[in-house]
């Protein structure tokens, strides 16, 4: 693909691209685990990357693809959410990491933003997190100086896992480095952890065309990959939890 020699740095507003390394570790009632390879994007929600016309279908951002209103805005959407939690930000800015669409594809995990005052302060992060049957659900963090925070499991992700437990979860800013962790605690056990760990790089011409010849088709690789861990446990016998109706969030779906 034949792309501009540059981007204007004034088209990324200080966008970053982690290349990163997931893994997730099931310890009970079988052992498995597996690591993958991906990559995330690091924005402004105000302030989307503007990329030339040729690079556009490695990285698209859409309002339909997280929470809220899709005829809305990123910052329209998570306000309204916030406020239905009672807190607002002042226009305090927010900062996203995610995965954009690629040829048109997007599957997101989990989302992170970030969310700061008016002053400059992180009031509170919210994790939005999908799962294979097309439904979101937000996790709304206060977390303490180290990014920790600790929320009960209310989500169905996996066929073999219900909704009880505590989730632990790890989500301190990313800089030179990401290192966001998710803990399941359930009966004074830990029966499944997943990290994502990365290196910050500046969002380039380079570094996003390498990104994406490094992990091609990103989304429908990182679904399938999914989905086929879930396929060998199936294989070897691990019960499947039927899943039960997710009640929607107010300002979220």
């Amino acid at each position: 693909m034949s792309a501009p020699a540059t981007i204007h740095p004034a088209d990324l507003h200080g966008a970053a691209i982690y290349r990163t390394a997931i893994a997730h570790v099931r310890r009970t009632p079988l052992r498995n685990a597996f690591t993958y390879r991906s990559y995330s994007w690091y924005v402004d929600v105000d302030h989307l990357p503007q990329l030339p016309r040729l690079l556009r279908p490695l990285a698209g951002f859409r309002v339909e693809d997280h929470l809220g209103d899709p005829s809305g805005t990123l910052r329209g959407n998570m306000e309204s959410y916030l406020a239905t939690q009672g807190i607002t930000l002042d226009g305090g800015r927010i900062t996203m990491l995610a995965s954009a669409r690629v040829f048109g594809h997007v599957f997101n995990p989990l989302s992170v933003f970030w969310c700061h005052s008016a002053s400059g302060e992180l009031r509170c992060v919210v994790a939005e997190v999908h799962n294979t049957y097309g439904e979101r659900h937000c996790y709304l963090l206060e977390t303490d100086a180290t990014g920790r925070a600790s929320v009960p499991k209310a989500f169905y992700v996996s066929p073999f896992n219900d909704v009880d437990g505590e989730y632990h979860m790890k989500l301190p800013e990313p800089g030179e480095r990401l290192a966001v962790s998710i803990v399941l605690e359930r009966e004074g056990q830990q029966p499944f952890i997943a990290t994502m760990d990365g290196v910050r790089h500046e969002a380039s011409v380079r570094n996003i065309v390498s990104a994406a010849l490094a992990v091609p088709a990103a989304p429908l690789r990182v679904a399938a990959q999914i989905r086929w861990q879930g396929i060998k446990l199936w294989a070897r016998r691990l019960p499947i939890i039927k899943k039960p109706h997710h009640p929607s969030q107010e300002a979220v779906q």
